[in-house]
């Protein structure tokens, strides 16, 4: 029996969607839309749970929140591996948005596993969706880097906090994706050296810095990270091996806990930016901020995306995204350093209490307080 916490906050809707005919199984958490209709991805993999599916929704509540958009939040979850053939992928997720039609409450967003493409198939069936491509007026944010921008400009901060410089800082990307990828691309940009990357497949990692340009043509050719060239320090080793990789700043932009109390003491950094939702149990996020690790939350730092989608909702341009992108990030994560610095708290305490306020007093606002 999967276990969820209740609590003033939701969640208000659960809804688990079965059809054995086209082998369609899936979970819509509908957390809290006090501050308007949710939305959050779509995510499609074997291992995924209701449990996840509530944890991603009241992730995506305080996002959505912490970045002061006019929305609530949401999550749903589709089982299957997303590397299926395209016909039966369409099918699902055709299958699954029109079973989900009549949930007015929840806007189908990309997450990991699904794309923009998914997302023009859910708009054809029920017209709800954002993270659209170019052909229907979308803005497509896992291709421009929507999250990945909001990630550089809340490392920027947290640089600014720790007082040390992003440029010349070495850095490891767990999970080099649609995140992933976007956020080296930046950082390395600032002049940040990419000292790890990992996926699915295995880590490489080189102590002088790995070539950014050659990481990205390799997963563009549909390679993996290990493919990346031999030459001088360049090693490789299994996906989880990145953990032991020395760097400034550690980046989590793959699947929920990936650092937990077994393995948060082989963390060998001064800093954790997360790219990912729920990237790290709250014990291993504990431990770290005892260490003096500082750990940029979920929701604040990866926020990028779900602005991204918020303005295309609007019917926003692709430019003015990215510009509010780097507006609220930047100030939501000084916002956070600020009361961490006052207080001597968690990050994701700070965090947690400013969003939590927020939709308390939308809540507070409505004549029923989850709808």
């Amino acid at each position: 029996m999967t276990s969820i916490t209740y609590d003033d906050l939701g969640p208000f809707k659960i809804i688990e969607v079965y059809e054995p005919s086209i082998n369609l199984r899936g979970t819509l958490v509908v957390d809290n839309v006090a501050r308007g209709p949710s939305i959050g991805g779509v995510r499609m993999a074997p291992d995924v749970s209701t449990q996840e599916c509530f944890r991603l929704a009241r992730a995506m509540t305080l996002k959505n929140a912490a970045a002061d958009l006019p929305h609530g939040g949401g999550k749903s979850v589709l089982y299957g591996d997303p590397a299926m053939p395209p016909k039966q992928k369409e099918e699902l997720i055709r299958g699954f948005a029109c079973a989900l039609a009549e949930v007015e409450q929840y806007i189908f967003g990309p997450d990991m596993g699904t794309d923009e493409r998914c997302m023009g198939w859910v708009r054809d069936e029920i017209g709800r969706a954002v993270g659209l491509p170019r052909e229907l007026g979308g803005i497509p944010l896992d291709e421009i880097g929507a999250t990945g921008w909001g990630l550089l400009h809340a490392t920027r901060v947290a640089c600014e906090f720790q007082q040390r410089e992003l440029a010349g800082a070495r850095v490891a990307v767990q999970g080099f994706g649609a995140v992933g990828k976007h956020a080296a691309r930046f950082l390395a940009a600032e002049g940040a050296i990419i000292v790890a990357a990992a996926d699915i497949r295995g880590t490489v990692s080189c102590p002088d810095g790995l070539d950014v340009g050659k990481l990205l043509a390799l997963k563009e050719a549909g390679g993996n990270v290990i493919d990346y060239p031999a030459g001088p320090g360049v090693t490789t080793g299994d996906a989880e091996s990145i953990i032991d990789v020395p760097c400034d700043i550690w980046i989590p932009a793959a699947r929920p806990d990936v650092i937990r109390e077994d393995n948060v003491d082989r963390l060998r950094t001064s800093m954790v930016v997360s790219g990912a939702n729920i990237p790290m149990t709250l014990g291993a996020e504990k431990r770290l901020h005892e260490r003096g690790v500082l750990c940029i939350p979920d929701f604040i730092a990866n926020a990028g995306g779900v602005i991204c989608a918020a303005m295309e909702y609007q019917g926003a341009s692709e430019a003015a995204a990215m510009q509010t992108i780097e507006e609220k990030l930047t100030y939501n994560v000084r916002r956070v350093l600020d009361i961490v610095r006052k207080e001597n708290c968690l990050p994701r305490q700070a965090a947690q209490d400013m969003a939590a306020r927020r939709v308390r007093r939308a809540m507070a606002l409505r004549r029923w307080s989850l709808f």
